[in-house]
């Protein structure tokens, strides 16, 4: 089969490079399209997911995002047509919208609720194939296929992910030193409008009070503060998972990577405005307790809850959450597994 693989946001490589790779290794030609996101290109070259078709940068408003979709949208029917795509997976909208004029069929990873994505339930769901989906979640739409993992488990599974132990040579650290990541987000997605996450002084806050117990590392997606500048990552973007298993504990206010730091066996911390409103992270909080989440209305509770969690051993705490972890990895699958059966039988089946 051809398949197209679409990135819409850096996730999406980490996502989507096990399965395109176990789909080429069975024999699928694979192609691929991005947006003119810097990272995400680096990532895709890193690991190998070339050539790609450029769709241009993507916009903050939602006309100027509207606008972009339907000049997607031609980009891509063109190229459907061009390399007779028989299957396209996304986490976005496009793809849907390009079957409809075309053979190619879709399959959509979606680990959102209905309710925190309106124009994604509107105007993507109902006119994919397939949107994969977390079983935590509940669906709407008839065309959910559930199954019992997350996203970011689908690449950081021990069948797909081992750290790589030099990245704390790369990144300056001792072995043993005790360190701590930080991520901030800039809430641009279209479902991100009118939420919030941490402050500036709830930031520096935070670096204040974990400075005393090692060393602070920062990573943005957008342009990082000056406050800061000291603590910017200091490894390439695709050393931060390796780093991230290393780590002693995450902070911030990304939803994936707080997700991803639970899943490596790190406690993780985040406070926005989406805690306790969706369903993956609520099953890895309450279900595991890999993870706590603080509307930013309670930022002095998870401030008394990581002063808590520094105070402890460093060793008891991470043997801690490995022994979670493992109870974690034993209730799910292996995602990417998953997806590409299903992907091969859909199709032989059709």
């Amino acid at each position: 089969m051809n398949i197209l693989v679409d990135i819409g946001h850096p996730a999406h490589v980490h996502l989507f490079y096990p399965l395109s790779k176990e789909l080429s290794e069975r024999g699928h030609r694979l192609f691929y399209s991005v947006r003119d996101i810097p990272v995400a290109i680096r990532l895709m070259e890193h690991y190998g997911m070339v050539p790609y078709l450029n769709l241009g940068r993507k916009h903050d408003n939602l006309i100027g995002k509207a606008q972009s979709v339907l000049h997607q949208d031609i980009q891509l029917l063109k190229f459907v047509r061009k390399h007779h795509v028989d299957i396209g997976i996304s986490s976005g909208i496009v793809l849907g919208h390009v079957s409809r004029f075309s053979r190619m069929k879709t399959f959509m990873f979606d680990d959102d609720d209905d309710a925190a994505e309106p124009l994604i339930v509107k105007y993507g769901h109902p006119l994919t194939d397939v949107v994969f989906t977390p079983d935590c979640i509940h669906r709407m739409t008839k065309q959910a296929v559930y199954y019992a993992g997350t996203h970011e488990l689908a690449y950081l599974h021990p069948k797909r992910f081992t750290p790589d132990p030099s990245v704390l040579q790369r990144a300056g650290i001792q072995k043993g030193e005790r360190f701590f990541i930080m991520r901030f987000v800039a809430l641009k997605g279209h479902h991100d409008m009118g939420q919030q996450g941490l402050t500036l002084e709830q930031k520096e806050a935070l670096v204040k009070l974990l400075e005393p117990h090692g060393r602070v590392i920062i990573t943005s997606e957008r342009a990082i503060e000056p406050e800061f500048e000291n603590y910017r990552l200091p490894v390439n973007p695709e050393d931060i998972h390796s780093l991230m298993a290393y780590s002693s504990m995450f902070l911030g206010d990304s939803q994936t990577m707080t997700s991803e730091a639970a899943i490596l066996g790190v406690p993780a911390l985040k406070c926005n405005t989406f805690a306790g409103r969706l369903s993956v992270p609520n099953m890895l909080e309450q279900r595991f307790n890999l993870c706590y989440a603080y509307p930013p209305s309670e930022f002095t509770e998870m401030y008394k809850n990581i002063e808590q969690l520094l105070v402890r051993n460093p060793q008891e705490l991470k043997d801690e959450w490995q022994s979670k972890r493992q109870q974690m990895l034993t209730e799910l699958i292996d995602p990417t597994e998953f997806f590409v059966n299903h992907i091969e039988t859909h199709e032989s089946l059709s």
